[in-house]
């Protein structure tokens, strides 16, 4: 078209000896190479690698805070058990403590008497006078 409104002759001449598109005739929108089909899917793919190593990544690190927490708490028992074992290992020395024996023996108005300690006769263990079957292989 011209500025008057009207096809030139140039142009319509142009356009009807030729089968050709010329460039006027190409939508503006389809100009440059097309992605092909295989972009696409490679892009798909790659995004689902990246949402399932999100996923993954949360799973272990939530899991990793798990143990941990687990690995406190096993801690926590341990120490606990410690502070029991010397609890009673302490109650054990007291009430062994032959001092402390000796006193509620009084208060409880037993009938026994210390011992002399040159009355005291040491005891040697009797080595065993046969050989046992587990002994006799060597």
């Amino acid at each position: 078209m011209n500025r008057s409104g009207t096809l030139g002759t140039a142009a319509t001449s142009a356009s009807s000896s030729s089968s050709t598109i010329s460039p006027i005739g190409i939508s503006t929108l389809h100009i440059g190479p097309r992605t092909s089909v295989s972009v696409f899917i490679a892009v798909i793919l790659a995004a689902s690698f990246v949402a399932a190593g999100g996923v993954l990544y949360a799973y272990f690190k939530n899991r990793q805070i798990q143990v941990s927490r687990e690995i406190d708490a096993a801690d926590r028992r341990i120490e606990h058990a410690r502070l029991d074992i010397r609890t009673t290992e302490m109650r054990m020395d007291e009430l062994l403590n032959r001092f402390t024996i000796r006193k509620q023996l009084q208060e409880n108005q037993s009938d026994l008497k210390p011992i002399a300690f040159s009355s005291v006769e040491e005891i040697q263990p009797i080595p065993p006078a046969r050989r046992s079957v587990a002994a006799a292989d060597r």
